[in-house]
C-alpha cells in the first residue's frame, strides 16, 4: 500500500514543472486519494522591498490571475481537478507548509535544481522546505 494518500505538488510554472508533476503522478499511483498542486507568488513588497511608493494590489492580482491560467494550462494534461490547484500569494516555504498542514498532506513533491558552488552554501527552496515541515518532502532532481 502506498503510504502517501495526500500529495501536495509545489511547482514554479517552468518547463521542469511537468517533470515534477509526472513524478508525483507516479508516486501517487492509483491509490492516492488526493493530489493537489500549489504555485506560490511572492508579494511584490518581498521581491522589491517594503518601501514601494505605490499601491500594487491590482498588479499583484493580475499576476495571480495570469499565473493561475498558466498553471491550469500546465496541469491540463494531468487528472487533477481545478479545485485542487492553488495559486497563492506569500513566502514560498511558509505558504507551502501552511497548505500542506491544511490538507493534511503526507508528502510535498517539488523540483530541485542541483547546483554546485554558491548554490550549495546559499541553499535552495527545496532545502528550505525541510525545517518546520510536518510531512515528508520529495525533491525531484531537475538537471539544468
Amino acid at each position: 500500500m502506498n503510504p502517501y494518500q495526500t500529495l501536495l505538488v509545489s511547482i514554479d510554472g517552468s518547463a521542469s514543472s511537468t517533470k515534477v508533476l509526472q513524478r508525483a503522478m507516479q508516486l501517487a499511483d492509483k491509490e492516492a486519494q488526493r493530489l493537489h498542486v500549489i504555485h506560490v507568488i511572492e508579494p511584490l513588497a518581498l521581491a522589491y522591498g517594503a518601501d514601494m511608493p505605490m499601491d500594487v494590489t491590482e498588479l499583484q492580482q493580475n499576476l495571480i490571475n495570469q499565473a493561475r491560467e498558466s498553471i491550469c494550462s500546465l496541469t491540463s494534461g494531468f487528472p487533477i481537478p481545478e479545485d485542487q490547484i492553488y495559486v497563492e500569494l506569500g513566502s514560498i516555504e511558509k505558504t507551502v507548509h501552511e497548505k500542506a498542514a491544511e490538507l493534511e498532506a503526507d508528502v510535498i513533491v517539488m523540483g530541485s535544481h542541483m547546483r554546485g558552488g554558491w548554490g550549495i552554501l546559499l541553499g535552495s527552496t527545496a532545502r528550505g522546505m525541510l525545517p518546520g515541515c510536518q510531512c515528508d518532502v520529495l525533491a525531484v532532481k531537475i538537471k539544468d
